[in-house]
C-alpha cells in the first residue's frame, strides 16, 4: 500500500501537522492528503523520529536535510500538480518530497549526486509501494535530458543563479521553483515558461543547503 497504513500509530501526528500547515496558510486540498498519507517518519534517521511531525528540518545523514514540511507544501501548492505531469526532482535527499510527488503527479524523475541518499531513499521508498518513481544519481543541475521536457521542477537545494539546463528542460508552461541566492539566505524563485517567454517571480525566503553542480555552487 503506497503511503501510510491504518495501524502505523502516526496517523494522529499527520492530521495535526495538516492542520498546522492549514493554519500557516496551505490551501490545496491535495497537498494536504498528501501530507496525511505519506510516513514523513519512514524518511528520517531513528535518532530523530520523534520528531518526524513537526514543521521543521531534520538531518539526514552526508551534510544534507529533509526540509521543513511548510516549505514543501508551498513548493507543491505554487508548482499546481492536477496528477497529469511529468515531474523532475533535483535533490532526492530523504526521499520524503518524492513521496508526496508521486502522489500529486503522474511520473516523477528524482536526481541525487550523494548515491547513498539515492539508494536509501529508493529502499523506502519502493518498500512503501511508490512506483511511479524514476531514480537518477548525478548532477541535478544538468537535469535529466531523457525525461523532458517536464510539466514541474522542483529544486531541493539553494543554487546562486538559475539553472539554465533545467530552464531549458521545461515544457510549454511548464513551471519551476529553485532557491536561489547566496549559501545563508535565499529567494524562492518561480520560473514558469509563457507563450512570450519565460517569466520569473518571488515568493518569499528560505534556507536550503547548497546545490553542488556544474551550474551550482562548486564543492561541498
Amino acid at each position: 500500500m503506497v503511503g501510510s497504513g491504518p495501524g502505523d500509530g502516526f496517523g494522529g501526528y499527520r492530521a495535526r501537522l495538516v492542520e498546522t500547515l492549514r493554519q500557516k496558510g496551505v490551501r490545496d486540498l491535495a497537498v494536504l492528503h498528501a501530507v496525511a498519507h505519506v510516513p514523513r517518519h519512514l524518511f528520517v534517521p531513528p535518532s530523530v523520529r520523534h520528531n518526524a511531525y513537526e514543521d521543521s528540518a531534520l538531518p539526514i545523514g552526508s551534510g544534507q536535510t529533509i526540509s521543513q514540511p511548510f516549505i514543501q507544501a508551498k513548493y507543491l501548492e505554487t508548482v499546481g500538480l492536477t496528477g497529469k505531469e511529468r515531474v523532475l526532482e533535483v535533490g532526492t535527499g530523504s526521499g520524503y518530497q518524492t513521496a508526496l510527488i508521486s502522489l500529486l503527479a503522474d511520473t516523477v524523475y528524482t536526481i541525487e549526486r550523494v548515491p547513498a541518499l539515492s539508494e536509501s531513499a529508493r529502499r523506502v521508498l519502493e518498500s512503501a509501494g511508490y512506483r511511479n518513481i524514476n531514480y537518477i544519481v548525478g548532477d541535478g543541475t544538468l537535469g535529466w535530458k531523457p525525461g523532458a521536457p517536464y510539466d514541474a521542477i522542483l529544486v531541493s537545494a539553494a543554487s546562486p543563479e538559475i539553472p539554465q539546463p533545467l530552464v531549458s528542460q521545461l515544457a510549454p508552461g511548464g513551471r519551476m521553483i529553485v532557491p536561489v541566492g547566496d549559501r545563508d539566505v535565499q529567494a524562492l524563485v518561480v520560473v514558469r515558461l509563457g507563450p512570450n517567454g519565460i517569466e520569473t517571480s518571488t515568493i518569499g525566503d528560505a534556507r536550503f543547503v547548497p546545490l553542488i553542480g556544474a551550474h551550482g555552487w562548486h564543492g561541498a
